[in-house]
């Protein structure tokens, strides 16, 4: 085979009569109300070449320059509240799932201002932390379903950790949806409502421990003399590649310590300095404090 006729061949991206593969994911009608960091890092998702929404996805901000900063992004109508009083009530209409990315304590005002706009059938999903589902079905009409989701911040990457939980009037096609949803930015876990708090506080909350740890083992560098360039260059790229040792070779975390901790070397003695610490414990208590604080704020 020649390399003209190696390169004419069909590839999985271009089908054999030329014309633009298929999208792996179609999706419906998508309003996104809220568009900081976390809105933002679903809304790429969305607007990966893999998926396909069903016209422009209409997100809402409640400030101008926020909401100018995606004007002439392709697939998306920005709206600033600021300026437009009815912008969430005109991105809800007529939507299939409406995203409530919001502050917490902005949500009941929201879910007032939008209830007699949404459409009877739609999807709402909450993506604030601490607000129950009763919250959300209390203040929206019974022809809406209710979906609250735990997504985390590696989403902006593709490689996020989200949790879902169905509300008690959605129905399994309601969470099949949202499930799709999500995988546009990583992995999703189903689990109860009742569970959603205990997995904010490890998914949710756990970027935050691992940039802790980072940190840590970056000044312990320094420390010992490495630059803050040569530092941050040894520790992010041990990280980094721990975690993809982890995902490719199947073996638990323990299996690939183990692995590293020789008998009577360098590395025992400085895991039995951890263990001694009682690291275990102590994100036990971490979390546990992670947990409560999440029980405040969802009894307001």
């Amino acid at each position: 085979m020649t390399a003209a006729e190696t390169t004419a061949q069909p590839t999985d991206a271009q089908p054999a009569d030329g014309t633009a593969p298929a999208p792996a994911l179609a999706l419906p009608t998508i309003a996104l109300l809220g568009a900081g960091a976390m809105g933002r890092a679903i809304l790429s998702g969305l607007l990966a070449p893999t998926v396909e929404v069903d016209g422009p996805i209409r997100v809402t901000n409640r400030s101008a320059a926020r909401a100018a900063e995606l004007d002439g992004t392709p697939g998306v109508t920005a709206s600033a509240t600021d300026g437009d009083p009815e912008a969430n009530r005109r991105a809800v209409a007529g939507a299939r799932v409406v995203l409530v990315a919001v502050k917490p304590s902005m949500v009941v005002d929201l879910l007032d201002e939008i209830a007699d706009a949404l459409e009877p059938g739609a999807v709402v999903v909450s993506v604030a932390a601490g607000v129950t589902v009763a919250t959300f079905e209390e203040h929206l009409p019974s022809s809406v379903s209710v979906v609250r989701s735990m997504p985390n911040t590696p989403a902006v990457v593709g490689r996020a950790v989200t949790g879902i939980s169905a509300g008690t009037r959605s129905s399994d096609d309601d969470l099949a949806l949202v499930r799709r949803l999500f995988e546009t930015v990583g992995t999703v876990v189903e689990v109860p409502e009742s569970q959603l708090d205990a997995l904010s506080t490890i998914s949710g909350s756990g970027p935050a421990y691992v940039y802790l740890l980072i940190e840590s083992l970056t000044e312990a560098a320094v420390q010992k003399g490495f630059t803050d360039a040569q530092a941050a260059e040894l520790v992010n790229g041990t990280f980094a590649g721990a975690a993809e040792l982890l995902v490719a070779s199947g073996k638990t975390p323990t299996e690939l310590r183990i692995q590293v901790t020789s008998p009577k070397g360098t590395t025992e003695r400085a895991v039995a300095v951890l263990q001694e610490a009682g690291l275990p414990e102590l994100f036990g208590r971490a979390t546990d404090a992670a947990l409560a604080r999440a029980r405040e704020l969802a009894a307001g």
